[in-house]
């Protein structure tokens, strides 16, 4: 672990940041570009270790990849062709890597084994599983497939139609890539969309998908080809340095080509509604994932309630929209949000406790918490529980305390955020 002590003297920020590649884009570009046949070029892929994770399982399976900068190229014979792996396959810290894969590796041809990191031996696979089983996946592991290691058999698959029983892109982006080598036309109905960037990117290799009022068709059987995949920037990672822009004094903050897909703005909604001075600027977009220049500065903040399905379009920003209501005039009520309890942490718990020790007032509920504000923030030693959305949330803390924050482990970050510590010093 790496314990990092930040005092920044409540500083203005001001300037411009491009933040770096979408985390979901650039894991299914890798994985989508290994799939196809043919090559597959990516611009701004975010060289997280989370994605950097998703490289390397398919470098186990064979697929020709090269890195130079934040450029990736794909070079795949098709999924019929990999090689079986002599080693395990390492997901790290990475859920997206572990779910999707399963998806994958599922209806392919090959034996494998896949692992990551102690996080993920915690996070419940059953979710993602039980339905690829419906498909006739054979996948053995921990406590019956709950858990890693996992063993997948590629096998011949069956299209299934299947409910989804909580608003979840991970399992659902499973049971499409499972669909794709599926007999039959695979359906997926959620009650609540989640993130679409399966969906988009399936279109934008060539296969064929419809959507119509929450139902997700894919016929199986169908072929992926190589394309340019251009990765927007990460919303979930800007969404740090929009709080911090709004809640910082004397703050004016401009982020650059900012993916701003609708099933993932749910930060710019709360945001207005709390009455942030915000600007959002769409581009001329041509590519799959709609993107915009969004300029922020400091705010004067009313409480809100975040609450049904607004939750999965904002669910990895909780964590720093909880420091935010805590620089809000009046009561923020965050619920519906079971979801954060089998995150990379149990986020509730953790935010809660966190926020508290930097003097916030507020309470976690069963399913989510609530927050009265405004309050003054003291410096604190925090837990980062090694989740990088918590390590961020109390680096932006530390912008507004009184006295020093120590973060236990600030390393975590780089899990989808490298250079944030850069950009803070950058703009303040």
């Amino acid at each position: 672990m790496s314990e990092k002590v930040l005092q920044y003297n409540k500083p203005s920020l001001q300037g411009s940041l491009t933040v770096p590649g979408d985390k979901s884009v650039s894991h299914r570009s890798v994985m989508f570009g290994s799939i196809a046949t043919g090559t597959t070029t990516v611009e701004g892929f975010l060289l997280g270790e989370d994605c950097l994770s998703t490289i390397d399982c398919f470098q186990k399976l064979g697929v020709h990849i090269e890195v130079e900068g934040t450029s990736v190229k794909i070079e795949s014979p098709g999924m019929d062709s990999w090689q079986e792996p002599t080693e395990v396959l390492y997901t790290g810290n990475s859920g997206t890597t572990t779910r999707l894969m399963l998806g994958i590796l599922a209806g392919s041809s090959v034996h494998s084994v896949m692992t990551g990191d102690a996080s993920i031996g915690k996070r419940p696979m059953r979710r993602v599983i039980d339905p690829l089983r419906q498909m006739g996946a054979h996948i053995t592991g921990r406590a019956d497939g709950q858990y890693t290691p996992l063993a997948i058999q590629g096998t011949k698959l069956q299209a299934i139609e299947y409910n989804m029983p909580v608003a979840s892109a991970q399992v659902k982006s499973a049971i499409l890539l499972a669909g794709l080598r599926a007999e039959g036309t695979t359906i997926v109905r959620e009650t609540e969309v989640s993130r679409d960037h399966t969906e988009r990117m399936l279109r934008q290799f060539g296969a064929d998908v419809e959507v119509k009022d929450g139902v997700v068709s894919l016929e199986g059987g169908q072929a992926l080809s190589g394309t340019h995949v251009s990765v927007p920037g990460d919303i979930s990672s800007a969404a740090f340095f929009l709080v911090a822009g709004a809640i910082c004094h004397n703050s004016q903050l401009t982020l650059e080509n900012v993916g701003v897909n609708p099933t993932r703005d749910g930060i710019i909604e709360v945001l207005s509604k709390m009455g942030a001075t915000m600007t959002v600027m769409p581009n001329d977009n041509s590519q799959a994932e709609p993107t915009a220049t969004i300029q922020i500065q400091t705010s004067t903040l009313s409480g809100t309630t975040i609450e049904g399905d607004m939750i999965p379009r904002l669910i990895d920003e909780i964590p720093i929209l909880a420091l935010l209501a805590t620089q809000a005039h009046g009561q923020t009520i965050i619920k519906d949000a079971e979801e954060l309890k089998v995150k990379e942490t149990d986020r509730i718990t953790a935010v809660v406790a966190e926020l508290k020790k930097l003097g916030a007032n507020i309470e976690a509920t069963n399913d989510g918490m609530i927050i009265e504000g405004p309050t003054p923030l003291k410096g604190a030693s925090l837990k980062t529980y090694g989740d990088h959305r918590i390590g961020m949330m109390g680096a932006v803390a530390a912008l507004m305390t009184e006295g020093p924050v120590t973060l236990d482990d600030a390393q975590c970050i780089a899990v989808s955020y490298p250079s944030f510590f850069e950009h803070i010093e950058a703009v303040r």
